[in-house]
């Protein structure tokens, strides 16, 4: 079934959830309250250029795989979130305690907003601003941000260290421990696990690409005696 199938065309009950009346509720379906946080944050982000364009709208219908008879709600309901007038930060906290135990799946979320930003092209500096505040919201520390963002901007795509996170002066274990744990957060299984939508596993494997790209460019600029097992 469609994801929005289950809401049966109740955009009341939706944007409900907008408002925090549902997120502040235990999640009946992972699936779909990840769906409902991306809209109304993706919605807020869209905005923060100035406009809302269609390729950012159809960014977000790829993510979710939207059907065609589907498009038209979903479409209404990005729209119904966009002129809210509740405050992105209302939503990015809502979510952050909806999610408070799941790093990971916030992460996903950062994700998805990345990709919908891009949609244009260009990551503007409303919308750049926007994704590091929701970062913060969510609990992301400076370099954490800037590795989340590596993996869909450069220049920061070529720096090992910051795809990884880590300082130039990371010890080898402090490299290794975080090398481990970004793969296994990236890992196709673990999504699967989380129930986020199929695109974000494709967006993962990519970013899984460029962690072990990262760990080995330092791997070798450091000659590290002890290579972490993949």
């Amino acid at each position: 079934m469609s994801i929005w199938g289950k809401f049966g065309g109740a955009i009341g009950t939706i944007l409900g959830a907008l408002a925090g009346r549902l997120l502040d509720r235990e999640p009946g379906d992972s699936n779909v309250v990840f769906t409902i946080a991306v809209i109304a944050l993706s919605a807020k982000m869209a905005k923060a250029d100035g406009v809302v364009t269609d390729e950012e709208i159809e960014a977000f219908e790829r993510l979710f795989r939207v059907r065609p008879e589907d498009a038209a709600n979903v479409r209404r309901v990005f729209d119904m979130a966009r002129r809210d007038t509740a405050g992105y930060e209302t939503y990015a906290r809502q979510i952050a305690r909806l999610f408070a135990g799941s790093p990971a799946l916030l992460e996903d979320i950062l994700d998805g907003l990345f990709e919908i930003a891009k949609a244009d092209g260009v990551l503007h500096p409303g919308e750049s601003a926007f994704l590091e505040r929701v970062a913060e919201i969510f609990g992301f520390a400076p370099n954490e941000f800037r590795r989340i963002r590596a993996s869909h901007f450069a220049p920061d795509a070529a720096d090992p260290y910051v795809v990884l996170g880590l300082a130039y002066d990371a010890s080898d274990e402090e490299i290794r421990r975080t090398y481990r744990r970004l793969v296994r957060e990236n890992h196709p299984d673990s999504l699967i696990g989380r129930g986020v939508p199929e695109e974000f596993v494709r967006l993962a494997t990519d970013k899984l690409a460029a962690i072990n790209g990262a760990y080995d460019k330092i791997e070798i600029e450091r000659r590290l005696r002890i290579p972490v097992s993949r």
